[in-house]
């Protein structure tokens, strides 16, 4: 007896690690970015993750030379693909994201107009930005989410991504709630060796990272299973590979070996122990999978 409450005082008085997750991304296929840290989180710390996309994506009618055979519609078409690729893109995400365990997904149907580095124009005409914010602040009340990782807004990035990450940030730190204020990160690339310098995107103070915390990052690159042969880049390739919509997506199977996220500098400075926890049993060494079915 004495040595059962004792198992069960040391199983007690672990940290759960189950966190809910919200990611915020502009278009289907964004959620890349951060698939290996999904597939952990869901698949091996038992936690939650939910995804909300503003755009269904359908200016990726450029890419999609190679789909006409699949889905059987000429979407390189511009009429075409802006009328089909709403549905098929829904399809293709939902479908990825079976493989690295996302749960609920909220589509706010935004239209995508097309390419640009103009965030101010797509926040101010071509986005219901009030009636996305609305929506966004429900889910976040509803969802009683951890964490939420979103879009970094970096110069170079596509307008839509940038958007996507404001409006994430304006939303959250906006929100009146009396329970524990979700923590947001942004997802960025970079090389091998190093996440890209990133201080804020001008003219938006919501998005300065706090200067004095490091960037957290998840090694895709961890071995696992028989011999150490597997690593996280496969369960992303297996997501890369359902957006058959977008050709050039596939390009990127196997690329970049590591996943970054900043620290804004709206969170409050006592939940940086809480992201530390958090990348300390992402970057813990597993077996994987648990054999949870996608």
């Amino acid at each position: 007896m004495r040595s059962l409450l004792c198992s069960l005082f040391v199983l007690c008085s672990v940290p759960s690690f189950a966190q809910r997750v919200l990611i915020v991304t502009a278009h289907p296929d964004d959620e890349s970015g951060c698939a290996a840290t999904v597939y952990k989180i869901s698949k091996e710390l038992g936690g939650t993750v939910d995804l909300a996309v503003i755009t269904n994506g359908e200016a990726g009618y450029k890419y999609a030379s190679l789909a006409g055979a699949v889905y059987g519609f000429d979407l390189t078409n511009e009429e075409v693909g802006r009328r089909e690729l709403p549905s098929i893109r829904k399809r293709e995400l939902m479908a990825g994201g079976k493989w690295i365990g996302i749960r609920n997904y909220f589509f706010f149907d935004q239209t995508d107009n097309h390419y640009t580095l103009d965030a101010d124009t797509v926040l101010k005409q071509v986005w219901d930005v009030e009636w996305v914010k609305h929506r966004l602040t429900e889910i976040m009340i509803e969802g009683g989410y951890d964490f939420i990782f979103t879009m970094l807004p970096t110069d170079e990035t596509h307008g839509h991504h940038k958007a996507a990450g404001i409006i994430a940030l304006q939303t959250l730190s906006d929100l009146r709630i009396r329970s524990r204020r979700p923590v947001i990160l942004g997802m960025g690339g970079g090389r091998k060796d190093a996440a890209k310098p990133y201080t804020e995107f001008t003219g938006y103070p919501v998005t300065k990272v706090d200067p004095g915390v490091p960037v957290f990052e998840f090694d895709k690159l961890q071995k696992f299973g028989y011999n150490g042969k597997l690593d996280y880049r496969i369960p992303v390739n297996w997501l890369i590979s359902e957006h058959k919509s977008q050709g050039v997506m596939q390009t990127y199977m196997n690329m970049g070996e590591k996943e970054y996220f900043y620290f804004f500098a709206m969170n409050s400075p006592d939940e940086v122990e809480r992201v530390k926890t958090l990348f300390d049993r992402l970057n813990a060494p597993s077996n994987g999978s648990k054999g949870n079915r996608p």
